[in-house]
């Protein structure tokens, strides 16, 4: 029987991204030149030529701003999630604050489309070991995952020490936290899920670890990217460290090509229909 993957979006500008926090302040958000709705929107037509449904992680500021952008995701047949309202770490974020962020973004969702939205994905991967009390939040918010965690090590986020795949953080509840997708190689864990590390990387070899992943554990895999990753012509963040330019530039003119590329090498759908309904 074939696995089917899980392929996210999760739906921010080139402006929010951690990386470049320290360099554009979130005062100016509103004055910066928007691309995130064409983007999407481009996403969108190439999930439809490749018959693929996935999950969209939207972040609030940007369903605030073009609601009808979110509600054509959820009418495609796609799956509206939470990233937050406004791209704060968690660690960032008292529990109060957490808890308003978390309960705000769902209500905000669920109001533009009419329906339930039980998934969340935190800014940045950013619930790990000193903050995993959030999980217990999102669940008592009423949603039924999270996909916040990335078991490996990294200088802004990861929980090496977390499972690999699919898990229930607190007991004896139905709740689960679906980390991204990493291969394990002489017993340690490297990421395969998507983003900078697949932007960066040679196909092949991402193609590789998602291979072994369905074929040697047997597991599904998580696959994220951003819709700013497929847009080379965006404002140049000059300000910005050479590291974070180089991360975030990189390979933005051949990145919708190995999208278009991993839609034919592997079988893709939904969050909720893979982890919650047994389809996989």
């Amino acid at each position: 029987m074939q696995i089917i993957n899980a392929m996210t979006v999760d739906v921010e500008d080139y402006f929010h991204v951690g990386a470049f926090e320290k360099d554009i302040s979130r005062d100016d958000w509103d004055n910066m030149p928007c691309r995130v709705e064409k983007n999407t929107q481009q996403i969108l037509d190439l999930f439809d030529r490749h018959n693929v449904k996935a999950t969209f992680f939207i972040l609030g500021w940007v369903c605030t701003r073009y609601p009808e952008l979110i509600k054509e995701i959820n009418n495609r047949g796609h799956e509206v999630a939470s990233h937050s309202i406004g791209h704060h770490r968690v660690g960032d974020l008292s529990r109060s604050e957490f808890i308003e962020d978390i309960n705000n973004s769902k209500k905000l969702l669920e109001d533009t489309i009419g329906e339930a939205v039980i998934g969340y994905r935190a800014p940045s991967f950013s619930i790990g070991e000193k903050n995993i009390w959030a999980l217990e939040c999102l669940k008592e918010a009423g949603y039924l995952y999270s996909s916040s965690i990335y078991p490996i090590r990294h200088d802004h986020y990861g929980m090496p020490s977390a499972p690999r795949f699919s898990f229930e953080p607190i007991e004896g509840s139905e709740f689960l936290e679906m980390p991204v997708t990493t291969f394990e190689l002489f017993g340690k864990k490297f990421p395969c899920g998507g983003g900078g590390y697949f932007r960066l990387l040679p196909y092949s070899l991402s193609k590789m670890a998602m291979d072994r992943v369905n074929k040697k554990d047997q597991q599904a895999c998580i696959f994220y990217f951003h819709p700013w990753e497929i847009d080379p012509g965006q404002p140049r963040q000059t300000q910005a460290s050479l590291k974070s330019r180089f991360r975030h530039y990189t390979n933005l003119d051949v990145m919708e090509a190995k999208i278009e590329k991993i839609l034919m090498d592997f079988s893709w759908g939904r969050m909720d229909d893979i982890f919650l309904k047994g389809n996989n």
